[in-house]
């Protein structure tokens, strides 16, 4: 099996696109599909080239002073943690707080169990800043220290920001560009979604995922952490560990491409392109619409989610020693205290609780051409922290360690194809790390396989075969892409 993934940008660059537009056999060239597309094709860009965006984050690393030091939860400043129940919350009363709940489910291997969640209720900012630079879309990223980040710097949105720091509850400074993502600048809007974040830690947590488009001609200052780069950069980009946040990789996973249909002709002529073309055609799905919301309402209709406030001094299984709260068995997680100096934040310093994963986990998706199209195995996950009950997930999302045989009371479907996959069948491998404002030092294994005709295994009842542009369509509505997928979704690169 030869997999053209690679290749695709040697034979539709940047300059063809151009050359297709003005031949006028693709669409519109202001449409916003088309407008990505070029961006995402537009792996080195005059403005900044890769190497300099890599240089550049060393220098900005280099050039801050931060210290981020573990001290008990009993001393964090501008937090309590409540004598009766050993809930810990800000003395504001905004922010999160670190409170416990009590499980009952009919999905899965354990129906009932204990354990602390983030409680997060207020909706934050995920925005990216663009702008057309020379006839090309570039996106304005900022290099951000997070507390949990494992390699200090990462490359971040252009806002991301919790109501509680917009707002300014800190009482520092507002985080740079807001007023182009709260409605003050008048932008063009190119996408504006609410996607969940991680639930299996946060309970019933969203943010507003927004890309905003400035006029070609409208001058803006970018400050010293900001950079512009294009999506195809981006892309590139994601193939180190642990360099682009997952801030940064929700909010591209919901950029859909131009199918304009005389593009599509012109790009499967030839074996490379057949795989761009596989990719974001909409012909030939082995599941239609009507099949897939079916499958989706079905489960949320048999499985059964029941999550329950308890203190955190009381659940079962689970220990708060003053220290910290941890699992009997040293599993899943821990809840730390750190004390966060960064001298180029909106407050320089400050206390707070983060969640620390026992072990590195491993999220994967199979990939398999199915009449010509390429196909992604996804699951139906119920989550505790679920507004819905269930989400779409990758094919394999196994989160601190869940996957190790003989360690777990149960297997995890699929998680072979993606562990012993070989060279060849590799779309993608790296680590990323989870949101370095609530996670401390959290990475998990990223993985894209793509399987031949012999995969041909009978599939769970929660499992199912869908397009990138059937995915891409659920993305467009909240609530139906859990945040894993999403992660890897936005690795795919053109």
């Amino acid at each position: 099996m030869v997999c053209y993934y690679w290749t695709i940008l040697n034979y539709i660059n940047v300059m063809e696109i151009n050359n297709l537009y003005h031949l006028g056999m693709v669409g519109n060239t202001g449409s916003i599909d088309n407008m990505f597309l070029k961006s995402a094709l537009t792996k080195e860009s005059d403005l900044n080239t890769t190497d300099f965006i890599l240089k550049w984050v060393n220098e900005r690393k280099s050039n801050v002073k931060f210290s981020i030091e573990k001290i008990s939860l009993n001393y964090l400043n501008n937090w309590i943690v409540d004598i009766v129940s050993n809930n810990i919350t800000h003395k504001s009363g905004k922010f999160f707080s670190i409170e416990g709940v009590t499980v009952e489910t009919n999905y899965g291997y354990k129906g009932c169990w204990d354990q602390p969640i983030i409680n997060q209720p207020e909706m934050g900012f995920l925005g990216m800043l663009t702008k057309n630079i020379k006839g090309v879309l570039h996106f304005l990223i900022q290099a951000k220290i997070e507390p949990g980040n494992l390699n200090v710097v990462q490359l971040s949105p252009t806002l991301q920001a919790t109501k509680s720091n917009y707002t300014c509850v800190h009482n520092g400074k507002k985080p740079l560009y807001l007023e182009y993502f709260n409605g003050e600048k008048n932008v063009e809007i190119l996408i504006d979604q609410i996607q969940s974040e991680q639930g299996a830690r946060f309970l019933h947590k969203r943010n507003r995922n927004i890309i905003v488009k400035i006029k070609d001609d409208e001058y803006i200052r970018v400050s010293d952490n900001f950079i512009w780069v294009t999506l195809g950069q981006l892309k590139e980009l994601m193939k180190y560990d642990n360099l682009v946040n997952m801030d940064t990789r929700t909010v591209i996973s919901s950029i859909s491409f131009d199918n304009d249909k005389n593009f599509n002709l012109l790009i499967s002529e030839t074996s490379p392109r057949k795989t761009y073309y596989s990719l974001i055609q909409d012909k030939e799905p082995l599941h239609n619409l009507n099949y897939l919301i079916s499958w989706i309402t079905n489960l949320k209709f048999k499985y059964e989610l029941n999550v329950s406030s308890k203190n955190i001094k009381d659940i079962k299984d689970w220990f708060y020693n003053g220290e910290s709260i941890s699992h009997k068995d040293n599993k899943y997680f821990s809840v730390i205290g750190v004390n966060v100096n960064i001298d180029n934040r909106e407050v320089i310093n400050w206390d707070q609780p983060m969640i620390k994963p026992s072990q590195d986990g491993v999220i994967g998706l199979i990939i398999k051409k199915i009449n010509g199209v390429y196909h992604f195995l996804v699951q139906a996950k119920v989550e505790i922290g679920n507004l819905d009950i269930l989400e779409l997930a990758p094919t394999v999302q196994c989160l601190t360690g869940n996957y190790r045989t003989g360690l777990n009371e149960y297997s995890v479907p699929f998680i072979g194809y993606i562990l012993n996959a070989k060279e060849e069948q590799i779309w993608h491998k790296s680590y990323q790390s989870e949101e370095g404002g609530r996670f401390f030092q959290e990475q998990n294994l990223n993985m894209i396989v793509e399987v031949d005709d012999k995969f041909n295994e009978e599939l769970p009842e929660n499992y199912c075969w869908m397009t990138l542009n059937q995915l891409n369509m659920f993305m467009k509505f909240n609530n139906y892409l859990n945040i894993g997928l999403r992660s890897l979704l936005s690795l795919i690169k053109f």
